[in-house]
């Protein structure tokens, strides 16, 4: 019987590094935002819909103009609801076409961005949440991708208090310290999962490299 984990982090807390480690471990990873890019991918059945709610979204070369669609849903409640009343079906059903997949012995780590705040984390045997120091978190944002300090800061209070995170969660793992001390908080956490599930065999997981950094 596969075990059904779900993974979230506030922005900047490490969270996909975290996957990439679980990953590595053995779990099957699947990542929400990929569905999310997967279900309005040129010619599917997202797209088509979205092109179907909203003018001018569609691109020339038939993909999704992002900065299009940002621009009409930004300000209007509405709107956003109807998008997501597109995609998130759709995210839904590629997910579980993956994990449907996997094999019956398989940890399957759902990365979802707003686990707790959409609710799927009710779903899951077991919800890991990765943490970070707001000022650490907020360098490691306005480094990678251009955003201002405010920018982050908004980003960061639209996501759920990170108190009521910590209740919600069955793990925290820490990312406040080096890579060698993230890949053993998640080798910990990843032998406590095979744990849970009496189903799985439990061969001594692999060591993952340590040559990448906490994003």
């Amino acid at each position: 019987m596969k075990l059904r984990v779900g993974l979230t982090g506030g922005i900047g807390s490490g969270k996909s590094e975290v996957g990439k480690v679980f990953g590595v471990l053995g779990a099957l990873v699947i990542d929400a935002d990929e569905l999310a890019r997967a279900a309005v991918a040129p010619g599917s059945p997202g797209l088509r819909a979205i092109a179907s709610r909203f003018s001018g979204v569609v691109a020339a070369d038939g993909s999704l103009d992002r900065a299009a669609l940002a621009s009409v849903v930004f300000h209007d409640p509405s709107a956003r609801d109807d998008l997501g009343a597109i995609v998130h079906p759709e995210v839904r059903r590629l997910g579980a076409a993956r994990e449907a997949a996997a094999g019956p012995e398989q940890i399957v780590i759902h990365d979802v961005p707003l686990l707790f705040e959409g609710g799927f984390y009710r779903t899951c045997d077991a919800n890991v949440l990765v943490v970070a120091d707001e000022e650490t978190r907020i360098g490691r944002v306005v480094a990678r991708s251009g955003f201002s300090e405010d920018d982050v800061r908004r980003r960061m209070a639209a996501q759920i208090d990170p108190e009521r995170a910590r209740e919600l969660a069955d793990y925290t793992i820490d990312n406040d310290g080096t890579i060698d001390a993230l890949v053993d908080s998640v080798r910990d956490v990843y032998a406590d999962l095979l744990e849970r599930s009496p189903a799985i065999s439990k061969p001594q997981p692999p060591k993952p490299p340590r040559s990448a950094s906490p994003t």
